[in-house]
């Protein structure tokens, strides 16, 4: 089929920001598509303009209906930056149609910031949990957030102030390019609802207390930042089990027995897009995965409830990667998970009792691979005299699946 669909980028000035090629498109559509909010202004009498339909799936499926008619959605700013363009990808031929984007709100606000856009986090919690700003909350970020209306500046400054960057400067720049564009500046411990409009970018330039916690992207977390009964991957065995995961863009990671689900979370912050699903079959621990997955900002851990074996298929398919931290010894979940595995995926284990040692001796001289013993001590006194306490030892074993196997 040719093309019949193009996706056209607005600006908060609507018709009147459009070339006169983007006009043309609009003036020869068959059907003009817009959002909701914008639409009754730019339609007028226009009976060629409909509103999309909500929720995404139903937007998707009108688009769809309007196959082979010559069609113009109207989006706000770059299509293909948390937009329509970027989903209309996964349901549409390439060839079917084109993108015209605007300027995007980021670009709009890192001008009127005059931050270099290539050093600013670009956020969207526009219809997401303001927890996504977890991973970016660090000492000297900036950050700039699309948000679904006022109602999101109190969350942010009220998130910001809970992990102790009250100091946080926050400028929320409203209905940009449009004839009512404004600001409002506060630090998030003096948020005001005041002059903040629904249609608004926020920028923040992050400040830390001097008790803040420090929470970088970089695998090895402290264990104070996790919620845990003990049942936890430690910080120095866990740094060396996620550099033998090796996280990377867009990857998927399996945690199986994930506890407290710091493998998993520690993936995902560790590379852009990088998602995971942890397996746990403790309702007390779900709870504790939960919690900690939204405050260290990856919301978007899916959780699995049960025996791993019996749901490994809720899970998306042919993982990246593969963790397991218990039930090292099962043969039968052990030849599951391996068989899901994808060619060039990495698979490690960790066990820390004589069985678990033995079984991941076995795995090695099956399948080959790496065997190392991870040992750790602590500081700790012995009366008046300091000592390094010795932590149980980790035995790990290691992989990377051949395309043959």
């Amino acid at each position: 089929m040719s093309k019949w669909l193009d996706v056209v980028g607005v600006t908060a000035k609507g018709l009147a920001s459009l070339n006169s090629e983007q006009q043309q498109l609009v003036d020869d559509a068959e059907i003009v598509v817009g959002p909701p909010r914008s639409l009754p202004k730019l339609r007028g009498d226009d009976p060629r303009y409909v509103e999309w339909q909500a929720p995404l799936d139903n937007m998707i499926e009108q688009i769809l209906s309007f196959s082979g008619k010559k069609t113009v959605i109207l989006a706000t700013g770059d299509p293909t930056w948390y937009g329509i363009g970027a989903t209309l990808t996964r349901y549409i031929p390439l060839d079917e149609f084109e993108i015209h984007p605007a300027p995007s709100a980021f670009s709009l606000a890192a001008a009127r910031m005059k931050w270099p856009l290539q050093n600013t986090a670009c956020v969207s919690v526009h219809g997401r949990p303001v927890d996504l700003l977890n991973a970016h909350i660090v000492p000297g970020n900036r950050i700039l957030a699309l948000t679904s209306d006022a109602t999101t500046i109190e969350a942010i400054a009220k998130l910001l102030v809970r992990r102790k960057f009250g100091q946080s400067q926050m400028t929320i720049l409203n209905a940009m390019g449009g004839d009512t564009e404004s600001k409002v500046e506060f630090t998030a411990n003096a948020y005001e609802s005041r002059g903040i409009g629904n249609l608004n970018t926020v920028a923040i330039d992050c400040v830390a207390d001097e008790d803040a916690a420090l929470l970088p992207p970089l695998p090895g977390l402290p264990d104070s930042a996790f919620v845990s009964d003990g049942q936890l991957t430690k910080r120095e065995v866990r740094a060396a089990t996620l550099a033998k995961l090796v996280p990377l863009m867009g990857q998927h990671l399996w945690d199986i027995g994930a506890g407290s689900g710091s493998v998993g979370i520690e993936w995902m912050r560790a590379a852009p897009r990088a998602t995971a699903t942890a397996f746990e079959k403790s309702t007390a621990r779900i709870e504790m995965i939960k919690k900690n997955r939204d405050v260290l900002g990856t919301p978007g851990l899916k959780i699995v409830e049960g025996e791993a074996q019996a749901h490994l298929n809720e899970a998306p398919p042919m993982p990246d990667a593969i963790f397991m931290g218990g039930d090292v010894g099962n043969t039968e979940l052990f030849d599951a998970l391996w068989a899901a595995l994808k060619p060039g995926g990495r698979f490690v284990a960790n066990a820390v009792t004589l069985d678990g040692e033995a079984a991941l001796m076995q795995r090695l001289e099956q399948k080959g691979g790496d065997l190392a013993r991870i040992d750790v001590s602590h500081l700790d006194h012995v009366g008046a005299h300091k000592v390094l306490r010795p932590k149980m030892t980790v035995t790990q074993w290691s992989i990377v699946k051949k395309a043959d196997e």
